[in-house]
């Protein structure tokens, strides 16, 4: 029946009590345990080389942004991973200083249980921004100090020789794109140029440039074959109202001037005379006879009395008709420009369409010469980085490793020591009793407590009746407790001993 936090501790103290003894065998079995497993537990010895992992020579202001620089965290990864190399471990795994006479001439089997060893024997951090850390655990001091001396040497070896290598793969890698790409792109120009060479049509800006002006021109000359169209229709009109000869035209105005005489005459008469008067008679019918002839157009007695009939040609007539001759020369000039105009414009367009259909075609060619232009640029300025790269290495100009600071021989195990277990030792089996006490006392079922009863089950008590202690079981416990007082010093001291000696070597 689980108890209230108040009267737990003193609840476990009472079962400590009346357990006594069970619960000094359960703090020296505790105690004992642990100072055992202080005994057999594997310490471990770690050494650490630094390496100073050098990025700001001389040559970084000058090649910045040329050649490729080197991450910290890549630096690490690229150690860790070069390190747990087959090729680098297998050199450990056969090194003499490390596993003794002969094991050079160790067997396959043996070496790679040894590389598995060596792998999980090693680590690789950062230090800062610039130091690098290879720390080698072993059990005995003597293997890690001579470890981390072999796993700083063989890194320094391999990374240098990896990353000449890395450089010289890149640099010939991408030369090889680059003759690639270079070939394309020929190819790509040539296919562009014989595209050209068989299709002349020009551009679709200059076909649309052509095709405008073209028409502009049409436009033009159309309207000036209205303008010519209406003056060939006023010459036409004017010619309608202009005799071709002058001699009509002259004894017609003879007759009209012959009239006004008669009819100043006939005005002067009638002053003096009636109208029946035989002159005033005479030059009435004169006059009417002249003005019928003169609507009639019989005019033939006047041309005898004026002693001249011979028609003449009209100058006006002759003025406008080579005038209409010219428009009409014009008209058809113009119509002929216009005509020409047109089947250039058809031609134009027929060029257009020769074009349109090749547009798809040419940008085809032309974007997969200019992706190729592209790449190849690209490839161009990687292989110069790729070459400037080679050459830092070669001259040891890139990032370069130096060891900082030599591994230093392991006088202490690394991690938990020996003295921690002790001291945990004593602690555990002081608590172990107390603690298991209190895991029973919540997981026993009897009822221990007057408050369990009342809150858990509503049962009015009406008084607890106290142990009762009789004066020989009072000295009788007492000698037990003097008793199991020797007993724990005994044990503490001894286990007490048993640590100074082995930390004074005596032990060990």
């Amino acid at each position: 029946m689980a108890l209230p936090l108040s009267q737990l501790p003193s609840e476990v103290l009472r079962e400590i009590k009346s357990h006594r003894w069970l619960s000094f065998f359960i703090f020296a079995l505790i105690s004992a345990a642990v100072l055992i497993v202080a005994f057999v537990y594997p310490y471990k010895y770690e050494s650490e080389v630094i390496i100073y992992v050098d990025q700001t020579g001389i040559t970084e202001s000058l090649m910045e942004g040329a050649a490729e620089s080197v991450e910290m965290g890549d630096v690490v990864n690229n150690a860790r991973e070069i390190l747990a190399t087959h090729e680098a471990m297998s050199v450990l795994a056969k090194n003499e200083r490390l596993f003794g006479s002969g094991a050079s001439e160790a067997d396959e089997d043996t070496v790679a249980a040894r590389v598995n060893r060596l792998r999980a024997s090693f680590s690789v951090g950062a230090r800062g921004q610039s130091y690098l850390a290879i720390a080698f655990r072993d059990a005995e001091p003597n293997n890690a100090f001579v470890g981390a001396q072999l796993l700083g040497q063989r890194f320094i070896e391999l990374i240098n020789e990896r990353n000449r290598e890395e450089s010289r793969g890149a640099y010939t890698f991408i030369d090889g794109q680059v003759r690639a790409y270079e070939e394309e792109l020929t190819a790509a120009e040539e296919r562009l140029k014989q595209f050209l060479s068989v299709n002349t049509e020009g551009s679709e800006s200059e076909a649309t440039s052509k095709i405008a002006s073209v028409r502009s021109r049409i436009e033009l000359a159309e309207l000036e074959l209205q303008e010519l169209r209406a003056k060939e229709e006023s010459l036409n009109n004017q010619l309608g109202g202009v005799g071709e000869n002058i001699s009509a035209e002259v004894t017609r105005s003879r007759i009209d001037q012959r009239i006004f005489s008669l009819r100043q005459r006939l005005d002067d008469l009638r002053l003096q005379y009636h109208d029946t008067y035989p002159d005033v008679v005479s030059l009435e019918s004169q006059i009417a006879e002249l003005e019928r002839r003169r609507d009639s157009g019989e005019t033939g007695e006047y041309f005898s009395e004026g002693g001249s009939q011979s028609a003449s040609s009209n100058p006006l007539y002759q003025q406008l008709k080579g005038e209409l001759v010219s428009v009409t020369a014009n008209i058809e000039q113009v119509q002929t420009r216009i005509s020409a105009l047109k089947d250039l414009l058809a031609s134009e367009l027929e060029r257009m369409q020769k074009i349109q259909a090749n547009k798809a075609q040419l940008a085809d060619l032309t974007r997969n010469m200019e992706v190729n232009r592209s790449i190849y640029n690209d490839l161009l300025r990687r292989r110069e980085r790729a070459r400037l790269s080679v050459n830092l290495d070669r001259e040891a100009q890139g990032v370069t490793y130096q060891v900082q600071e030599s591994p230093r021989y392991p006088t202490k195990p690394s991690g938990i020591q020996f003295e921690q277990f002790a001291s945990a030792g004593l602690l555990l089996g002081l608590l172990a009793p107390f603690g298991l006490a209190a895991g029973l006392l919540q997981v026993d079922p009897r009822v221990r407590s007057r408050q369990v009863l009342q809150e858990n089950y509503s049962i009015p008590v009406l008084g607890e009746i106290p142990q009762v202690i009789t004066p020989y079981e009072r000295r009788k416990r007492k000698g037990s407790f003097w008793l199991l007082g020797f007993a724990a010093l005994a044990v503490v001291a001894g286990y007490i001993a048993i640590v100074v000696l082995q930390l004074t070597g005596v032990i060990g």
